[in-house]
């Protein structure tokens, strides 16, 4: 319970604490008038403390009996129950908090200190307004209430008797009901609302598990808290007495998302601060010589992927997820960005996924669909059969329980001649998951240097894991190539980055499609984890007509001598190689200010043979 949301705007709402503490400032000054060697009380002493007086007040005893009793929802009971403070703290923190507001209050302390500039209470002070029946000083040391709960702080330095109590400001600004964070707060410090659960709750519990988003709700549920802070390992004294003194306040319990450690200064206050319900999580288990001196239970986060329930919270429950498999995180940070982008997932996404894989790979935003991809029928329902199959991954590993070993995501090999239909078969699948294409720029990430171009594919595994992305590999027998006899250290760290790309394929929960003209170079333990293999031939006759046909958009002007049944019976080329003749063709057009003629279209192809190494029919 946040005790600031329940400061009334009213004299009688802060009248039990202040009342006690005018009343044990006037009989404190009474009492050290009556004995006083000086000469007379100053007049405006006498002012203030008859300003006191003019309050009605109970004797000091009543004034006590009130204080305890106050009404349960005011701040302090609040304040006083989060912190589980004792009777007597409770009365310290009354009287230093009262004496904290009041400008007045402060020139009497300064007056029963024989100093106008001391107007904050000393450790001699407390135990001379509070009476020999108070613990005094006692209340306001380490081990106390109100130190574990960092509301206040003690003078370090000076005379012990003489060092002065202060109330932390944040204190102040609650109990006048301000709302708003420390701004000594670790950054950053998100305040979340715990889920309801019907599970045990605990003090202390460690969540590990490898989602960050799911740790941390795991951790909310276990929680024996309705509020929580979650705050960074911080190492600052500072931020961490802010951390504790917000929770205090708030009644909520603080989340410490850990990585590898825990610093030394969040274990003293997990220790000390009892009254907190403390969580600590992490992607692995903490070293024990790092844990607190607790009892602790623990517990482990699934790394899944999200659930329809978390997609419901995220976007609401009729979202399309546009082929999209996000991780609990992954979506949060999704959820995020959409909030700012009129609720755009695919290019929250998108946003998410970029960074260094924009130089890794070329990021293709499908544009071609089935209809622009000219195969027989066999291929093509292959083509359908892997989209088929990673739309409903998660229908069968995650729902029916199959078991995803070691991944839920899919490779691809498509194989055959160069300007087969292999690329634009890549961009039609992604296109149709409703996922960008990356292109991998192999120039870009294979490197001479050792280890280089494992971190250069470790960026786009990782850049691509998000959404789970489609990555393609162009040429991949050069990446995946066969590994070889060792004979010298290039050979060795050759075939270390071939068991690597093994090892990361075999993680990575997205599609992954090879491309190569060349399957017999492919490594054997590539191949034994090859989920689908298309072989891409040359089209036939019926295809090529399909593939010239497309080749020319509706508005470009074809001459009447153009005859594409011809076109697809005498040449015998590739899709790729019909569409480059066909776009030569047309500049020639463009250039001479006429339409496309079957005259153009043979100067094209004889190009395009040329480049192929072969004599174009006819000649």
């Amino acid at each position: 319970m946040y005790l600031a949301f329940h400061v009334k705007k009213t004299r009688s709402d802060i009248s039990p604490w202040a009342r006690f503490a005018d009343r044990v400032l006037t009989e404190a000054i009474s009492a050290s008038a009556a004995t006083s060697s000086k000469k007379g009380e100053p007049s405006r002493i006498a002012e203030l403390l008859e300003d006191l007086r003019g309050n009605p007040q109970p004797d000091l005893d009543a004034a006590r009996k009130d204080l305890q009793s106050g009404i349960q929802d005011t701040p302090f009971m609040i304040l006083a129950e989060n912190a589980g403070l004792s009777a007597e703290e409770l009365e310290t923190l009354a009287l230093c908090v009262a004496v904290e507001a009041d400008v007045r209050r402060q020139r009497l302390v300064g007056w029963l200190h024989d100093d106008p500039a001391a107007t904050r209470i000393s450790l001699d002070l407390l135990g001379r307004l509070l009476g020999k029946q108070h613990p005094g000083a006692i209340t306001v040391g380490a081990g106390s209430g109100l130190a574990r709960a960092a509301l206040l702080d003690v003078d370090s330095t000076g005379p012990w008797g003489a060092r002065s109590i202060r109330i932390e400001p944040a204190v102040m600004w609650a109990l006048a009901g301000e709302a708003r964070p420390d701004p000594e707060l670790p950054n950053p410090t998100r305040f979340e609302i715990a889920a309801e659960s019907t599970d045990a709750q605990y003090p202390l519990v460690f969540v590990t598990g490898p989602d960050r988003a799911r740790r941390r709700r795991a951790a909310g549920t276990r929680l024996a808290a309705d509020h929580v802070l979650v705050v960074p390992p911080e190492t600052s004294e500072t931020a961490w007495r802010a951390a504790v003194r917000e929770a205090t306040l708030r009644g909520a319990g603080i989340c410490i998302e850990a990585t590898d450690d825990l610093p030394a200064v969040a274990r003293h206050w997990i220790e000390h601060a009892a009254h907190i319900p403390w969580a600590v999580t992490s992607e692995h288990e903490i070293a024990i010589t790092a844990l607190p001196d607790r009892a602790w239970r623990e517990f482990h986060a699934s790394g899944d992927q999200a659930d329809d329930g978390e997609w419901s919270s995220a976007f609401g429950a009729h979202i399309d997820r546009l082929g999209h498999r996000l991780s609990p995180e992954q979506l949060e940070r999704a959820a995020e960005i959409a909030t700012r982008s009129d609720r755009d997932l695919h290019g929250a996404v998108r946003r998410l996924s970029s960074g260094p894989i924009d130089r890794l790979a070329r990021r293709v935003r499908p544009r071609r669909g089935w209809d622009d991809l000219v195969l027989d029928d066999d291929r093509r329902r292959h083509l359908e059969e892997l989209v088929a199959r990673y739309r409903n991954s998660e229908t069968v590993y995650d729902r029916w329980g199959f078991p995803s070993v070691p991944s839920s995501g899919l490779i691809a090999l498509f194989s055959g001649d160069p300007g087969t239909g292999k690329t634009l078969s890549a961009e039609v699948v992604a296109g149709e998951l409703g996922l960008d294409l990356f292109v991998v720029d192999l120039a870009t990430v294979v490197s001479k240097y050792i280890g280089e171009t494992e971190k250069n594919l470790e960026e786009v595994f990782d850049a691509a894991a998000i959404g789970n992305q489609v990555l393609f590999f162009d040429e991949a027998d050069s990446l995946f190539g066969r590994r070889t006899e060792v004979s010298d250290a290039r050979d060795r760290y050759a075939n270390l980055e071939v068991s690597y790309l093994l090892q990361r394929l075999e993680i990575f929960g997205g599609l992954v499609v090879l491309a190569t003209n060349l399957v017999s170079n492919i490594d054997p333990a590539f191949m034994r984890r090859i989920d689908v293999a298309i072989d891409y031939a040359l089209p036939e006759s019926d295809e090529r007509r399909r593939l010239w046909e497309i080749s020319f958009p509706a508005g470009a002007p074809l001459s009447d001598d153009v005859d594409l049944d011809e076109l697809a019976v005498r040449y015998k080329i590739a899709g790729g190689s019909i569409r480059k003749a066909s776009l030569y063709a047309a500049f020639l057009a463009a250039e001479g200010n006429v339409p496309i003629s079957a005259e153009l279209i043979s100067i094209a192809l004889e190009r395009e043979y040329k480049k192929l190494g072969r004599l174009r029919p006819g000649n």
